[in-house]
């Protein structure tokens, strides 16, 4: 087979899939480990994906999002990596914890799982996110209010303004993409202020954010990367962003599908 014919299928592949990895196209066209990275190397050089660290993702749109109305607990798909990421981010709590967790897929399973031996306060946006956690004996909910758009979130001055007059211990946010460059970003530059309201009350700023949203930019700047004090992500995340982000002091948390937290010191790690 042509090195033309092999890129044109795992491009397919890539896009039918959304990820592919360095084995499968060992299995896939009988070749080694190296003429596999080696693909994926040129074809980042092309810009047709991103490189992570056992293999690739898609180039995202920048105006990559959930369509209009979905909401967090609509994905009914359990994807290891966010079912990870959110059991590690409980173990960033502690008793008596007033925090904040954004409704996002990632978040709603970490609302979902909260443990029973924990008293919390949760301030939520989201009427999802408080019908959801108003079934938890221990947590106590403080719901933003403020219009609604069309997921039931409240994100407008009303919101910002009952933020003002809060103060989190955490708050555990995530968005629709993160770089090191360009920061935390979203699709509306309307959320702008009440995200940055959020992370102003937090004594610390925890980001959820799976591989599929790292090294990838949306359209409006929240705030840079190290607003974060920490970062929780899956042990795809491409060796470049990983060092990226321990070189603007970020503390990262990688954490396997199966949630077993790995050492992120900015060592080096396989290439893809």
């Amino acid at each position: 087979m042509l090195l033309e014919e092999r890129h044109t299928e795992i491009l397919q592949m890539l896009a039918e899939k959304g990820s592919i990895t360095t084995a499968e196209i060992q299995r896939k066209f009988a070749v080694g480990y190296d003429t596999a990275k080696r693909d994926l190397r040129l074809l980042e050089e092309q810009k047709l994906l991103k490189r992570t660290r056992g293999g690739a993702l898609p180039i995202r749109n920048v105006a990559a999002g959930k369509p209009r109305g979905v909401t967090c607990r609509d994905f009914t798909e359990i994807k290891p990596n966010y079912y990870a990421i959110a059991t590690e981010a409980l173990t960033q709590l502690h008793d008596g914890d007033v925090i904040f967790i954004s409704a996002a897929t990632v978040g709603f399973f970490m609302a979902q799982n909260l443990p029973d031996d924990l008293h919390l306060r949760v301030v939520t946006n989201s009427t999802v996110m408080a019908e959801e956690l108003r079934t938890k004996p221990n947590v106590r909910v403080i719901m933003l209010g403020g219009e609604m758009d069309e997921k039931g979130n409240c994100y407008d001055a009303f919101a910002v303004e009952m933020i003002r007059n809060l103060r989190f211990d955490t708050c555990f946010l995530t968005s629709a993409a993160l770089s090191p460059a360009f920061g935390l970003s979203i699709q509306k530059s309307g959320a702008i202020p009440f995200w940055n309201a959020v992370m102003d009350a937090s004594r610390r700023v925890i980001g959820l954010y799976p591989t599929e949203k790292i090294g990838f930019d949306s359209i409006v700047k929240i705030a840079p990367a190290d607003r974060l004090h920490m970062l929780i992500t899956d042990d795809n995340i491409a060796e470049t962003d990983l060092n990226a982000f321990g070189d603007l002091g970020i503390e990262v948390v990688v954490v396997s599908a199966e949630g077993e937290p790995k050492e992120a010191d900015g060592g080096e790690m396989p290439e893809a």
